[in-house]
C-alpha cells in the first residue's frame, strides 16, 4: 500500500490524531505490557454470548475491565452474519475514534450510564499508528457497536463486510465501507497493540484517577477539560 493512502486518510486537520476511549482503572495494565489489548487477548475463552455488564479480571495480577456488549437489534444485522459471530468479530479489535467529537459522543454516553466511573483517552498519532499497523487495521464507516435508533429505518445491515482492510481503501467502493477519510467513522486493530507509549501524544484522564499514572506517562497528562466539551 503507497503511503499517500496513509496522508490522505490524515490530511484534514481534524483527523491526525485517533483517540482510544477505555476506563482509567485499565490504565496501569496498560502502561504495564505497554499494550492495548482486545477483549479477546485477555479473555480467549469467550465464546460470543452477549455480555451484559462490565466483566472485572485478573490479567496477570493486574485488573483490566472488558465493556458490556451494547444491544443491537435483530433487524439490524445482515442474514450473512449472526449476533454471535458480529459479536465475536468486535471482540478481537481494539477500536479507536477517528475524530476528537466521535470520542466526545462515547465519553458522554459512558458519564450517564456510569457516573460513578473514572474514564480515560488516550490520544496517538494517527499516521504512525496506521503506517506501523497497517496490517491489521480495519476502517468501518458506521459505529459498529451501537444499534440505531430506529434500525427499522436504517439503510445498512452490520455485517462482517462492514469492516475494510486498510489496504483496500479507496480500491474498494460499495455503500457499507468508507470510500473518503470523512466516511471513516471508527479505526479497528485486530488483536491488540503493542508499543503504546512510542505513538502516544497525550492522556486524558477524568477526576483525579491521573494522579495514579505511571511516572513515563504524567509528562503526557492533559486536562479532561481539553476534550471534554462538544
Amino acid at each position: 500500500m503507497d503511503d499517500s493512502v496513509l496522508l490522505q486518510i490524515t490530511k484534514a486537520q481534524n483527523r491526525k490524531i485517533l483517540y482510544h476511549f477505555t476506563r482509567a482503572k485499565n490504565l496501569n495494565a496498560i502502561a504495564h505490557f505497554d499494550t492495548l489489548f482486545s477483549s479477546y487477548s485477555v479473555q480467549p475463552v469467550y465464546g460470543g454470548e452477549r455480555r451484559l455488564k462490565p466483566e472485572h479480571l485478573d490479567y496477570y495480577d493486574l485488573e483490566i475491565t472488558i465493556n458490556s456488549h451494547l444491544r443491537i437489534a435483530d433487524s439490524m444485522i445482515d442474514a450473512s452474519t449472526t449476533q454471535k459471530q458480529f459479536r465475536t468479530y468486535l471482540d478481537r479489535h481494539v477500536f479507536f475514534w477517528p475524530t476528537l467529537r466521535d470520542c466526545q459522543k462515547m465519553m458522554a454516553t459512558y458519564a450517564r450510564r456510569e457516573p460513578q466511573e473514572a474514564f480515560a483517552v488516550l490520544a496517538f498519532h494517527a499516521y504512525n499508528l496506521l503506517s506501523k499497523h497497517r496490517t491489521e487495521v480495519k476502517l468501518s464507516k458506521y459505529d459498529s457497536g451501537s444499534s440505531p435508533r430506529f434500525p427499522k429505518h436504517c439503510s445498512y445491515k452490520k455485517s462482517l463486510a462492514m469492516f475494510l482492510p486498510l489496504e483496500e481503501f479507496s480500491l474498494i467502493k460499495n455503500d457499507l465501507v468508507p470510500s473518503t477519510p470523512s466516511q471513516i467513522r471508527e479505526v479497528l486493530l485486530e488483536g491488540k497493540m503493542q508499543g503504546v507509549k512510542d505513538l502516544l501524544t497525550a492522556v486524558y484522564v477524568s477526576g483525579n484517577e491521573a494522579l495514579a499514572l505511571p511516572d513515563s506517562w504524567k509528562q503526557l497528562t492533559k486536562p479532561w477539560s481539553d476534550i471534554e466539551e462538544i
